[in-house]
């Protein structure tokens, strides 16, 4: 059964030592770990990347590819190799171990490229997997929006896409499960957002906002959902 989701940044810079005492992500960090206490000892995170794929909890990763030799697992007994992990896959991984190192996690991540129907799709089906489950299951995305907020930004300046995070946000502070099934291709978690939608809808129980914002022009959420 569904227990909770919680939604984080899919920021390297949550790492204190890739971003070291940074002001503009401090207060992004304590929201993130603040906010995944509200899971369970069993996580399922959600997140984008170059295409689909199961990583399971005995799986070890590194951030080592952002700069920084920091380990993560996605369980306590994860053990073999360290092998590559999509970002999503390593923000768990690192805030498991900082905030519920007993805890198993295993992460979804689906193809950037999925249009609106699909992502939704997916996310219907996993929530009658987790329905299936009996015993709590929290959920964590792990997504960004849009990351052309400003002049630095890693995208590049778009100033059409400052309405659309201030859209998003406004979804996501909300529960607005249908505005999060028109999301734009600039947001960069679209799709994983779009999962959401079809995990959560027509519209969670409540919604809780920890923090948002846009440090190095890209939108940044923290909240938890309960279903």
């Amino acid at each position: 059964m569904l227990s909770a989701v919680v939604l984080t940044p899919s920021a390297p810079v949550l790492v204190p030592e890739l971003a070291g005492a940074a002001a503009e992500v401090a207060g992004f960090r304590a929201a993130a770990l603040a906010a995944v206490v509200e899971l369970p000892d069993r996580w399922i995170a959600i997140g984008v990347g170059a295409a689909d794929d199961v990583i399971e909890p005995n799986t070890r990763g590194t951030f080592a590819g952002y700069g920084v030799d920091v380990p993560v697992a996605l369980s306590p007994d994860a053990g073999g190799a360290v092998r590559a992990l999509p970002l999503c896959a390593l923000v768990t991984g690192w805030l498991r171990g900082q905030a519920n190192p007993s805890a198993r996690a295993q992460v979804r991540v689906y193809d950037a490229e999925h249009d609106a129907g699909t992502a939704i799709g997916y996310g219907r089906a996993l929530r009658t997997e987790i329905d299936a489950i009996d015993a709590p299951v929290g959920v964590l995305v792990v997504a960004d929006g849009a990351n052309t907020l400003t002049p630095s930004a890693p995208g590049g300046y778009d100033p059409d896409s400052v309405p659309v995070q201030a859209a998003l946000h406004a979804a996501l502070s909300a529960g607005d499960v249908d505005a999060l099934t028109r999301l734009p291709g600039g947001i960069v978690g679209r799709v994983a957002y779009q999962v959401l939608a079809g995990l959560t809808g027509p519209a969670p129980r409540s919604t809780t906002e920890l923090m948002h914002g846009a440090p190095y022009g890209v939108g940044y959420f923290v909240g938890v959902w309960k279903p």
